[in-house]
């Protein structure tokens, strides 16, 4: 990752503890949250692994297209996920443009990986912004507290504590600082 090297540990730390809490939220007790977990916790394994800075460890140049070949993986898994459940059409952009960025750190020549380019922003790293920047916005939004009914008898909410894996709010937070996380990666490459 380019940029300031404490950034880029606080960024390592974010999507590392983000993974951790995608990897406790996989032992929830709903089926699609499991499965959308797992997906969750590779994203936040594989940024933390990526925003590590090239001062610290510059990865040998076969890693790159491995990366690319794991996150295509998961692109196809969320392809075919997102033919049930659109919010996996989320999964499929992160994971693409995971596997975008690895290409792109794969073709450039090693001094590229520690000196800026005059090139300017490229036309697909542009449009992942934009998204990312919007899904950030909306997804924040989104954590906003509302109204909350009250659990009684006829709410049709459950009566107990939820569960750490089943807290709803906990895993918009969780895609929030992914992509946060995201839109740092983007804006530095």
């Amino acid at each position: 990752m380019h940029g300031p090297v404490p950034a880029a540990w606080l960024l390592v730390a974010l999507c590392a503890a983000t993974g951790g809490y995608c990897l406790l939220r996989m032992r929830s007790g709903v089926e699609e949250q499991r499965r959308s977990a797992g997906g969750e916790a590779l994203m936040g394994f594989g940024m933390a692994v990526m925003a590590v800075p090239a001062a610290a460890f510059t990865p040998p140049r076969w890693a790159w297209p491995a990366y690319a070949a794991v996150f295509g993986a998961a692109a196809l898994r969320a392809l075919w996920a997102a033919r049930t459940t659109p919010h996996h059409l989320h999964h499929l952009v992160g994971t693409f443009a995971m596997v975008y960025m690895a290409a792109a750190m794969a073709v450039a020549p090693p001094a590229a990986h520690h000196a800026h380019g005059g090139l300017g922003v490229p036309v697909l790293t542009g449009a992942l912004l934009v998204y990312f920047t919007g899904y950030v916005l909306l997804a924040g939004s989104r954590l906003v507290p509302g109204v909350v009914a009250a659990a009684g008898p006829g709410s049709g909410l459950a009566s107990g504590p939820a569960r750490w894996g089943d807290r709803p709010e906990l895993a918009r937070a969780c895609r929030l600082s992914m992509g946060i996380g995201m839109v740092a990666m983007l804006l530095t490459m």
